[in-house]
């Protein structure tokens, strides 16, 4: 009997061109995330925000983000991936405007928050249109790289473009960039990229969207606050009133025909392998990033734009691994790239903890660039595979549980792993004399070394033993935090590799 079973169509210019939309539109969604930090001056002297106004302003985008990406997800496989991505433009446009326009810290929180809840759609549903554009697994794999090339650049020149307009416009041109970009998106949205949606899908359950959101909302402020304050008892409650509803919201699922999210996913091995290696590949790279930029101008005493240009060639390193990890995916196939990956990012992260602990500028860039070696295969490949290994119909649910994935890993990173470095610094702070500092300004130089280098600042002693001290505990924080690090990566590649094992990625047994 003749083989009849159609083989998958290569990619035409159609669908290239299409690719190249959905990244541009998920660089503008990613670049509002730090588009404005160079643009907070303007605000302050234009709106008047409080204190708390302006912590809002800053996170409001991002708590959104967080919070109505499984939503945003599980309803683009409802009604239709392009039809939620087309509604979230059209929506993201309007909000920018409002931003641009806006005369009252309030008026700029709502319109960011509104923002957020239009950008949630952009994430899940660029990546499963990706999917649906690309039926070739190599074609596929490349096209996600170049999506998550255009994710990881709208960070690094959402504050290079914020800062150039700020040069010759008002704050709102921030804003106002993205209306063009939106509005190629709805013209070329129809004309270039595949509907899909499930066939059977019933309505989306509301209750399970509060819920949803009562779970994540929660959490992400708790860590984000453990993050900024370090680890204090008052930040607990919001994590753990989040987890509390996590699983009221995990037990309605369970009962729900057409649930918001399919638990039965989880069931899925290289589904729940990947996942878990994509969070706690972010999770670690945030983390240590966090502390790389820290340690450059603290311990290093560089100006943070000197930090910037000497973190030129590392960012160069992620963005043409970014580009070019496709091939490394296609050569090796999904599993070997994703443990050699891992690998790599653990030889960097043993290197960075060197680094730190010699405090060596050259040690630091180069560790930064051999953890970015290892990290991107990683995070491109588990991205695909968590989305492949996902019924079709399903894959928008699957990229916003990515996406959010990715979220709670950043969050859990700078928060955990700041807070383990801080621990490091007290003890390491706490016998050290400060017999000339006023008894409070000791106790803010052994809190933090931010806390050291403002007494030292304003005492003028630049040249104080006990400072020398406090750049040599953090250095010591760094280090041995990269160092659990390293043996935790490992750990992780050991339990991918079992489980891959025992139930292969559905792309490793189609491939190479």
């Amino acid at each position: 009997m003749t083989d009849t079973t159609a083989l998958p169509t290569p990619a035409g210019r159609r669908e290239w061109v299409g690719l190249f939309v959905l990244s541009i539109a998920c660089l503008i969604y990613s670049m509002d995330l730090s588009v404005l930090f160079l643009a907070m001056p303007a605000i302050i002297a234009d709106l008047d925000p409080t204190a708390a106004e302006l912590l809002w302003i800053n996170d409001i985008y991002g708590f959104m983000v967080a919070g109505f990406l499984l939503t945003m997800g599980s309803l683009g496989d409802r009604i239709g991936r392009r039809r939620v991505l087309m509604i979230g433009a059209a929506a993201f446009g309007i909000a920018s405007l409002l931003a641009a326009l806006s005369t009252t810290a309030s008026q700029l929180i709502i319109a960011r928050a509104l923002l957020g809840i239009a950008g949630a759609t952009i994430a899940p549903s660029t990546l499963s249109l990706v999917v649906n554009l690309f039926a070739v697994e190599e074609e596929r794999t490349r096209a996600i790289g170049i999506w998550g090339t255009a994710f990881a650049l709208g960070g690094l020149v959402g504050p290079l473009i914020g800062g150039v307009l700020l040069e010759f416009f008002h704050w709102g041109s921030v804003f106002l960039i993205n209306l063009p970009i939106m509005l190629a998106l709805i013209i070329a949205g129809p004309l270039l990229l595949p509907e899909y949606k499930a066939e059977t899908a019933s309505r989306i359950d509301l209750l399970s969207v509060a819920l949803s959101l009562a779970t994540v909302l929660p959490v992400i402020y708790g860590l984000k606050h453990i993050a900024l304050d370090g680890f204090q008892l008052r930040h607990l409650p919001p994590v753990v009133i989040g987890l509390v509803f996590g699983v009221v919201f995990i037990r309605r699922q369970k009962t729900l025909a057409d649930p918001l999210i399919n638990l039965s996913l989880f069931r899925i091995p290289s589904f729940t392998a990947s996942l878990l290696v994509n969070l706690f590949g972010v999770f670690f790279v945030f983390g240590i990033f966090l502390f790389q930029n820290q340690f450059l101008q603290m311990v290093l005493g560089k100006t943070p734009l000197e930090a910037a240009l000497w973190s030129i060639a590392p960012s160069l390193v992620f963005t043409v691994m970014s580009l070019q990890a496709w091939r490394v995916t296609n050569r090796f196939g999904p599993v070997k790239t994703v443990l050699g990956g891992l690998l790599v990012n653990a030889i960097g992260t043993l290197l960075m903890a060197y680094a730190a602990y010699t405090q060596s500028l050259y040690a630091v860039l180069a560790a930064s660039g051999l953890i970015g070696l290892g990290f991107v295969p990683v995070v491109l490949t588990t991205t695909g595979l968590i989305v492949g290994s996902a019924p079709p119909e399903q894959s928008g649910a699957a990229s916003a549980i990515s996406e959010t994935g990715a979220e709670f890993g950043g969050a859990m990173g700078v928060a955990i792993l700041g807070s383990l470095g801080g621990i490091v610094y007290r003890l390491a702070m706490h016998d050290v004399p400060m017999d000339a500092l006023a008894p409070a300004d000791a106790e803010k130089a052994r809190a933090t070394l931010g806390g050291a280098l403002e007494v030292a600042k304003a005492v003028h002693l630049s040249d104080a033993a006990w400072l020398v001290e406090a750049r040599t505990a953090f250095a010591s924080g760094f280090a041995l935090t990269c160092l659990a690090a390293a043996v935790t990566i490992i750990l992780l590649a050991l339990l991918a590799q079992s489980v891959y094992r025992n139930g292969p990625p559905i792309e490793a047994s189609s491939g190479h």
